[in-house]
């Protein structure tokens, strides 16, 4: 009964006499206003005796204890604000432990008749409103009812007393099985209870109810029936409804018994990968990675359960694949009364949640550091208190580390004056939903009293009394030069707006993730079929729709179009930029694909830069150009980021049904093909799906496959291409070169899996293996006496953009002894130009180290000579492009001879490649060239063949 106060507190209002209700203690828990009047005071919260003067006090006590069990009634006298009065005390035991107490004046006769009468009344009025259906049946006859039974069945109770009982039930059938249960039931002296029959109404529908009845008295049927019945329809549907829930939740829900798996949902087998006729694990064991961390999530659940309690906890689990995936985990007993029963377990995948929150907390540090170094005082203000401020804060104050946090604010002021001032303002203006902007002057630790520019706005508009945020501004200089002031003022307030946006934001961030957490189990559905970033349908709800509308294509005879698009070089900009500007363009695509296609075509995201479009009643390919033109349209303006403008293309592969496919699988895998094929058509168009498409898709997807695995199956090998002394004819440098081995195929070269490398991000530890493997082959040729040759080794663009390439490199000249000087590394200028300020760090840290810089390709992108001179640069390579046609194109040899000219001029050494005649030789060294490679001294050779290349040229 104590957990429902309020309910017992209502019920006691509709009686006349003073009445109140107790907890198992005695403590009165609720009471009416007749007794709150009898006694001049509210009683709740004293105990029962207390009410009771001299001898009644111990009388009352001791019946109290009966009270809790049985009906109990006896005389007292109260002690009430008009002197001790005479009552009878009736109680009654509550089912959910406790007592009802009725008091009764019994100092006037008459007023307890009135009382009585009243009573009555009042109870025939709780009958009349019950929330549930009350009936009266005699002799097989429905005698009386109250309106809400009336209104279950469609009838006033008038009518409903005129209608045959078996014209409530379903059919004649149904009554007579009821009537049969009900009346066995109550003629041996029990309550009959049923908890679904289901009803006629007046309008033929039918409608479940639970059903309660017993003999008015007890032994004598004839005296009639009380029939309490209780609608349950929605109750019943809202079970369906959470069936239905639970075998479609893409949430994971198992059933244990003994840390044993008893059964489990469809979500638990997607989620975990025990698909089709793959056997469930016996034990909870086998989906964590290691005994200890399942012994402690078992040990740590007990004690919760123990105390009643539900367990929630996140921990690294396994599918069954092995693929390690992080869950929130959340464990109930089945029926805390009976433990035996068992436990239920629901299983939250936050993978992505995990990756999300990393952000979030790297995000709030910025936030931080961007609030210490604001040159704007910063403070959280709540109930007159400062709660903590930034160090522009306690500067402008004379404070020291802390010294602001916990201050009242008005200490802040010089006078009471000014403070009640600044108070009434800022009241004014949350109240009307405004940020707070004045000037008023305060004072620093050290007396001093200067002018400040505040602003301030409450952390939610809906609380304007509650937590705000504070920006605080020096304006001495500015009051003091009126003029000046006048003229700063328009950007001075844009800037503190600019700091409120900030702030505001960021706190905005932190109340999502508040509220979202909050809402999660309220948005299960929508996220069992919606993408939780952009809001489109996720690929659960496109397989849905693309069967529903596969099916309308066969009924019209139509055709259905899938467009599988994925966006060009998207991991570039995710990989630079970060995650955040990455969701941003994410969210930004979708928008715009949204609006490029009709209200009745759907767009989803699979998961990362890949979308699909479902493009229903299409009668001819030719359709389909159309919209993919409109959609390579939409993604073609740049995208405003933070200060940066941004360029998506996309690469669209499209397949129809039922001519390139008739089942959802088949018809993404061509769409997905076809858009390969996109990509390798130069990206940003879209292609139409062929059969040979399908061959290059599985070829590209064979390619793939067998890299993930080549790097330790040791399939990679280095080979090196000598870079020739134009002068001396003698080896220069070595150029490192990797080469794939491929078992059971042979050699594979790099224009086959390099750009695969760099698509799916392997390229980082290849890359970082090629230049372990390069610094320890030069160590072992210079411990076999041959000489020390520079090498030069390859930076692709990710993997020189890669946070922890220096700190790579440098570990690997450590550990394998290597001369820094010795290693020269060649960067495209294509990734050089990127991100200029980073990409000028990253080279200065690596020319610190004693190592050297040349840009690759040299010619073929877009340097600017103002970036190349500021880069630590010592050489460039010349593209073969100009190098091939040197002898018959004048315009190549012109590009050439400038090259030559900008090199000499910044003091740069050249390298010339792609040389294969005497003839492209003679015309560079007559341009001054010094370095020259190519197939005319030889080709890219492995480790035994340059080992003798190399003596052979020592004369070894």
């Amino acid at each position: 009964m104590s957990s429902q106060p309020a309910l017992v507190a209502d019920a006691l209002r509709l009686l006349g006499a003073p009445a109140c209700a107790c907890d198992g203690a005695g403590v009165i828990i609720a009471a009416n206003e007749a007794l709150d009047l009898l006694l001049g005071a509210s009683p709740l919260g004293r105990n029962l005796p207390e009410l009771f003067v001299d001898a009644a006090a111990q009388t009352a006590e001791g019946q109290l204890a009966q009270a809790l069990h049985l009906d109990c009634n006896w005389h007292g006298v109260l002690g009430t604000a008009r002197g001790k009065v005479q009552v009878l005390v009736r109680s009654q035991p509550l089912a959910q432990g406790g007592a009802s107490i009725v008091f009764a004046d019994v100092s006037a006769y008459e007023q307890g008749r009135e009382t009585l009468r009243t009573t009555v009344l009042e109870q025939r009025v709780l009958i009349e409103n019950a929330p549930v259906g009350i009936l009266f049946t005699q002799g097989g006859q429905m005698r009386s009812c109250n309106p809400r039974l009336a209104a279950m069945a469609g009838y006033s109770p008038e009518e409903l007393a005129r209608v045959a009982p078996v014209d409530m039930f379903e059919s004649p059938e149904a009554f007579v099985r009821f009537m049969d249960g009900a009346f066995g039931t109550i003629a041996q002296g029990e309550v009959f209870e049923k908890a679904g029959q289901r009803f006629r109404r007046r309008d033929g529908s039918l409608f479940w109810c639970r059903v309660r009845a017993h003999l008015v008295e007890p032994g004598r049927r004839e005296a009639g029936t009380i029939w309490i019945v209780e609608d349950v329809t929605e109750a019943r549907r809202a079970q369906l409804e959470v069936e239905a829930l639970l075998t479609n939740s893409a949430l994971a829900i198992i059933f244990t018994r003994h840390r044993g798996i008893t059964r489990c949902n469809g979500g638990f087998r997607e989620m975990f990968g025990y698909r089709g006729d793959t056997p469930l694990p016996h034990h909870v064991r086998q989906l964590y990675r290691t005994d200890a961390v399942c012994d402690a999530v078992g040990e740590a659940a007990l004690v919760q359960f123990a105390g009643g309690r539900s367990y929630t906890t996140e921990v690294e689990m396994v599918r069954a694949d092995g693929v390690p995936l992080w869950v929130q985990l959340i464990g109930f007993m089945v029926n805390p009364e009976e433990p035996a029963h068992g436990h239920a377990w629901i299983i939250e995948d936050r993978t992505r949640h995990k990756r999300s929150e990393e952000s979030l907390r790297d995000a709030l540090l910025e936030n931080q550091a961007i609030l210490d170094s604001a040159v704007l005082g910063i403070a959280v203000v709540e109930n007159g208190h400062t709660l903590h401020c930034n160090r522009k804060m306690e500067a402008l104050f004379g404070c020291g580390a802390g010294g602001i946090s916990g201050v009242s604010v008005r200490s802040l002021y010089p006078d009471s004056d000014g403070w009640q001032a600044a108070r009434a303002e800022t009241a004014r203006d949350f109240a009307a939903g405004r940020v707070h902007v004045s000037e008023h002057r305060l004072m620093r630790r050290d007396g001093e009293v200067f002018w400040a520019r505040l602003s301030g706005r409450p952390f939610d508009l809906e609380n304007p009394g509650g937590r705000s945020v504070w920006m605080v501004d020096d304006v001495t200089a500015q009051r003091e030069a009126a003029e000046e002031v006048r003229r700063a003022r328009d950007e001075l307030e844009v800037r503190v707006a600019e700091r409120t946006a900030e702030l505001a934001g960021a706190n905005a961030l932190l109340q999502d993730e508040i509220l979202e957490r909050r809402q999660a189990e309220a948005r299960v559905h929508h996220m069992a079929y919606h993408d939780s970033l952009t809001g489109l349908p996720n690929r659960a709800l496109l397989a849905d729709r693309m069967e529903q509308a596969i099916l309308a294509a066969g009924r019209s005879h139509t055709k259905l179009a899938v467009m599988f698009i994925d966006l060009d070089r998207f991991k570039n900009i995710n990989d630079s930029l970060g995650h955040l500007t990455g969701d941003y363009l994410l969210k930004e695509v979708a928008n715009r694909l949204c609006r490029a296609v009709r209200a009745s075509d759907t767009v989803a995201r699979l998961g990362g830069d890949e979308f699909v479009v479902l493009v229903p009643g299409v009668h001819a390919s030719s359709e389909c150009d159309a919209v993919g033109d409109k959609i390579i349209e939409a993604l073609a303006q740049p995208v405003p980021v933070d200060g940066h403008s941004l360029h998506i293309s996309p690469s669209i592969g499209i397949c129809l049904y039922p001519d390139d496919g008739q089942d959802v699988e088949t018809l993404m895998r061509h769409a997905d093909a076809a858009m390969y094929h996109a990509k390798a058509a130069g990206r940003n168009n879209y292609q139409f799906f062929e059969q040979h498409i399908n061959q290059a898709a599985a070829r590209h997807f064979e390619l793939e496959t067998s890299l993930r695995t080549a790097l330790a199956n040791g399939e990679f090998e280095p080979f090196y291409q000598p870079i020739m002394d134009m002068a001396t004819r003698r080896v220069h440098a070595l150029e490192v070169l990797l080469r794939w081995r491929r078992p059971g195929i042979g050699l594979a070269l790099p224009d086959d899996f390099i750009p695969i490398l760099e698509e799916n991000g392997m390229i980082v530890p290849v890359g970082e293996w090629v230049i372990r493997r390069a610094c320890e082959q030069s160590m072992a040729w210079q411990r076999q006496g041959l000489p020390a040759v520079p090498l030069a080794i390859n930076l692709s663009a990710r993997q020189f953009m890669h946070r922890a390439l220096v700190a790579s490199i440098r570990r690997i000249v450590e550990e394998t002894g290597i001369d820094p000087t010795l290693v020269e590394f060649e960067i495209t200028e294509s990734a050089l130009m990127q991100h200029s300020e980073q990409t000028l760090e990253i080279l200065g840290q690596i020319n610190r180290m004693g190592m050297r810089l040349s840009i690759d390709d040299f010619g073929t992108g877009y340097s600017s000579l103002a970036y190349l001179k500021r880069f630590p640069v010592r050489k460039i390579k010349i593209d073969r492009a100009f190098i091939r046609e040197l002898e018959a194109s004048s315009e190549d040899r012109a590009i050439v001879a400038a090259v030559m000219a900008l090199a000499n001029s910044l003091q740069l050494q050249v390298v010339a490649e792609g040389v294969e005649t005497e003839e492209q030789l003679a015309l560079l060294r007559g341009y001054g060239c010094q370095y020259v490679q190519g197939w005319l001294f030889a080709k890219a050779l492995d480790s035994a063949a340059t080992q003798d290349l190399l003596a052979a040229d020592t004369g070894a």
